[in-house]
């Protein structure tokens, strides 16, 4: 068996696009994988383009070997957009070494340790405020709106939620992302009292609404310097957060808030590969690693989680991109034994069903982990065509 082609398709996503990469073996066996170029990662696809020249024609059962080789030349610009293609890649070849093997690719990995895959709402509100006439869904307007949101996700078996800072500008709700550069406040970074305030009201509509029992995260982002994020921390105290989820690309710094920290904080969703996360481990920086298994490959990913095992630290995948990605993230969850709980976007544009063969199966807050061989579900080629990315 070679692999005979490698393609690139993407589609429209609303706010943003869904990219999937094809892998035909000269048997006949395709290879699925999903990446992402919305967000900080412009090029991607022509990296995966220039990349796919060295595999071409050569055996896709030796996914390590052969993303070995894509390391290695790309060793001297390692990481970021040069990872994200060769995990891109990687999760493609594990699709058909799983097809060719008629097994799913968790059972490549050991087979799976769970079979049913906690969940929890990421974006709460977040959508909603932003987008909602392409979701198809009343839009939130005020605290009020959100605590009903709130009582929704729980009525539908969610036992956790993951939301941002959702401020009130003039007489409805909107967003802060200063981090990046969305809103105004770059490149500064600064906090003030108000977006304090809207923080804390934010998690006070979603308790009011989810109830005491659910578990609640705020993810902050980029959004502020080392002093933001140790006054927001000091700030959502009485909320009992699961964690305050912080990206920052300093591990002193990141340590330094946990030990302040009121509450477990997870970070780590934009790192890439073992010698990333590395220092952040020797640091005791965070209480949940964020893995992204869509950025990393699989492979990489269960490597990083079983160096955070060492360190007493269970992970979570980063996950908020399309059905594909939600599967992958699911095999990773299903195999390691140092698991917490896996991110998932419900909300999305209306036609995200439409680019997948099956959507995944969500039952009482938890996925049901597919049988099938591969990922278990594929890209429905059609449905990706009928939507094409409007530039």
């Amino acid at each position: 068996m070679k692999i005979a082609k490698i393609e690139t398709l993407q589609a429209d996503a609303g706010w943003r696009l869904f990219s999937f990469l094809k892998i035909t073996t000269d048997d006949g066996i395709v290879g699925w994988s999903e990446y992402n170029e919305s967000f900080g990662s412009a090029g991607l696809s022509q990296v995966i383009d220039k990349l796919s020249a060295y595999i071409v024609g050569k055996d896709p059962l030796r996914f390590e070997h052969l993303t070995a080789e894509l390391h290695v030349r790309t060793r001297q610009s390692r990481g970021g957009i040069n990872h994200q293609a060769v995990a891109a890649i990687e999760n493609a070849l594990l699709d058909i070494k799983g097809k060719a093997l008629g097994v799913p690719v968790y059972a490549l990995f050991g087979g799976p340790i769970r079979e049913r895959i906690p969940l929890y709402w990421s974006h709460t509100g977040t959508y909603r405020v932003r987008n909602a006439e392409l979701m198809g869904v009343p839009p939130l307007r005020t605290y009020d709106d959100l605590a009903r949101h709130g009582e929704e996700i729980r009525k539908r078996g969610f036992k956790a939620l993951k939301t941002n800072i959702l401020p009130m500008i003039g007489d409805k709700l909107g967003s802060f992302t200063p981090g990046f550069a969305y809103t105004p406040g770059w490149p500064e970074l600064n906090w003030n009292h108000d977006i304090v305030r809207a923080a804390t009201d934010g998690l006070n509509a979603l308790r009011q609404g989810a109830g005491h029992d659910m578990g609640i995260m705020l993810d902050i982002n980029f959004n502020f310097k080392t002093e933001g994020f140790r006054r927001i921390a000091e700030a959502v105290a009485p909320f009992r957060l699961n964690w305050l989820e912080i990206d920052l690309h300093d591990p002193a710094s990141l340590a330094l808030l946990r030990r302040e920290a009121p509450c477990p904080i997870a970070s780590c969703e934009t790192l890439h590969g073992r010698r990333e996360f590395k220092p952040y481990f020797e640091q005791y920086a965070m209480d949940v690693p964020i893995v992204d298994v869509v950025w990393n490959g699989l492979a990489e990913s269960l490597k990083i989680a079983a160096m955070a095992d060492a360190y007493e630290m269970n992970v979570a995948p980063h996950n908020f991109y399309g059905h594909m990605s939600t599967i992958i993230s699911a095999h990773f969850c299903a195999v390691v034994p140092n698991f917490r709980i896996m991110e998932i976007d419900i909300d999305s544009v209306k036609w995200r069903d439409e680019f997948v063969t099956s959507p995944p199966v969500i039952e009482n807050g938890e996925l049901v982990l597919p049988t099938a061989p591969g990922w278990g579900i594929d890209i429905d080629e059609k449905g990706v065509r009928a939507h094409p990315p409007k530039h």
